[in-house]
């Protein structure tokens, strides 16, 4: 029985078809209108934009960006991370993840190194982190050269705390765990990608198009140390999906529960990561009133659809 959320198709409306669903536990909503794939958002991305005075390139980040209270800043491979300059959290870092200014692909260990950086600096401040990366200007980044952003605070954000009440919630109602049921649920749905300890499966009230998200075997982000290099594998195999379905941009958040607790079974990690527009020289956005005032989006994709779509593209 699917007890975590429930749809209503309004077959009514003349010539348009829409499916309004919404999580029962956290009350989140979306908009899946098929039709509105006719609205050609997704172009091919136009060239990213020029280096020349790009902080994040060398030899210019060293002598543009922040340091450290003690001078210095965290090099780890490529990486490097420094205090974000004009802060939105109480501690909120920046890793910028390459050397290049524009990725085609990313290699492993460019994304295992800069994950690896933001969680040793993370973990050790108190509160609720989370790891965050919009690619390309058009996902929202202020630049294009890839950076990720580390944020702490005292409190979970808006977001985080609905699936942690969720949690709770669900446990008093059924007496089980919401992230124990919600794995043996989408494992038999035709949502579910791949992964068992770290299992991918498209959401099925998606936040933003084509959304996929992964629930973590840890609820801390000490504990998800020695998964950063499986993690980062199944992230590339998404992030190859999107690019052979021709998504260069994306949003991707990664949830943990406050530092330094023991692992809590009521709460949970959870990483998600939404196809965003590509770059394009009409300023075209996939964000409109919906998204950001009415908190519903409209998606155009089915997430049912995107496990058949992933295993012919991914070769599965």
């Amino acid at each position: 029985m699917n007890n975590r959320f429930f749809l209503t198709e309004h077959p009514d409306i003349p010539g348009v078809s829409i499916e309004f669903r919404e999580e029962i536990y956290t009350g989140f909503r979306s908009r899946i209108v098929p039709n509105r794939i006719r609205r050609n958002l997704q172009d091919l991305p136009c060239d990213p934009d020029e280096n020349d005075q790009c902080p994040f390139c060398q030899p210019r980040l060293g002598m543009t960006t922040p340091t450290f209270p003690d001078g210095t800043r965290l090099y780890k491979g490529e990486s490097v991370t420094f205090p974000n300059r004009y802060p939105f959290a109480q501690f909120h870092t920046v890793t910028v993840v390459t050397q290049d200014h524009y990725v085609a692909s990313f290699r492993h260990d460019q994304i295992a190194d800069a994950l690896s950086a933001q969680v040793s600096l993370l973990s050790s401040k108190p509160g609720f982190p989370s790891i965050n990366w919009n690619y390309l200007v058009s996902a929202g980044a202020s630049l294009s050269h890839p950076h990720m952003q580390g944020l702490v605070d005292n409190r979970p954000d808006f977001y985080l705390k609905k699936y942690f009440d969720a949690s709770e919630s669900y446990f008093k109602d059924y007496g089980t765990f919401y992230r124990e049921d919600c794995l043996t649920y989408e494992r038999q749905s035709s949502r579910y990608l791949f992964g068992d300890e770290l299992f991918w499966y498209a959401h099925p009230v998606p936040v933003g198009e084509r959304e996929i998200r992964c629930i973590l075997p840890c609820a801390g982000i000490t504990s998800f140390k020695p998964y950063i290099n499986s993690f980062t594998q199944d992230l590339l195999k998404v992030l190859d999906f999107y690019h052979k379905t021709g998504t260069e941009a994306f949003t991707m958040s990664l949830f943990f529960d406050k530092t330094g607790d023991v692992q809590n079974k009521l709460h949970f990690a959870f990483c998600s990561i939404i196809a965003r527009i590509n770059p394009n020289r009409n300023g075209q956005s996939d964000s409109t009133y919906m998204e950001r005032i009415h908190q519903e989006p409209v998606i155009r994709t089915f997430p049912e659809n995107l496990g058949t779509e992933f295993n012919a593209l991914s070769g599965e």
